[in-house]
């Protein structure tokens, strides 16, 4: 993607979250703009940490893995060491975990509040290999970094 279609996205994101503060509302509105706007694409979603653990959360796609271990596969490890992570080939990945066959790359942006508290990461998946670019990265962590700004989150209240 180019990225004047982030920037569309980033716009059509605030446009969609303004005046709204909920995590949930806004978690599961994010994951469906993106679903829809971000091409070959076949999985967007949440995993929002709990104690040693990422939980599924809001999300586009085939039924997903319900707990991630911090550490374990690419949102794990992502979630783990705070970093965006772009994985070219999921099948190169050590110790990926499969949710869906069908998943060939993949990109991860932790979520982290102004306190500095990790609450999750968006993970965004695609069928083709290599589908993912720095470009990516950046526009996904834009938006997410849009959500955090536009969210009140239970560990802050």
């Amino acid at each position: 993607m180019s990225n004047t279609d982030y920037v569309m996205i980033q716009r059509q994101l605030q446009s969609l979250l303004e005046g709204e503060t909920h995590w949930l509302a806004n978690l599961a509105n994010t994951s469906a703009l993106l679903f829809s706007e971000l091409r070959d694409v076949n999985w967007v979603g949440f995993y929002l940490c709990e104690g040693s653990e990422l939980v599924l959360g809001p999300f586009q796609g085939k039924p997903a893995c319900v707990r991630i271990p911090l550490g374990k596969g690419v949102c794990g490890t992502a979630a783990d060491q705070r970093r965006v992570i772009v994985v070219p080939d999921v099948h190169e990945f050590p110790g990926h975990i499969a949710c869906d066959a069908s998943s060939r790359s993949e990109v991860v942006i932790p979520m982290i509040i102004p306190d500095g508290t990790l609450v999750g990461v968006l993970d965004v998946d695609s069928p083709v290999l290599h589908r993912f670019t720095d470009e990516d990265a950046s526009g996904c962590s834009a938006v997410v970094d849009i959500l955090m700004g536009a969210c009140h989150w239970p560990a802050t209240a």
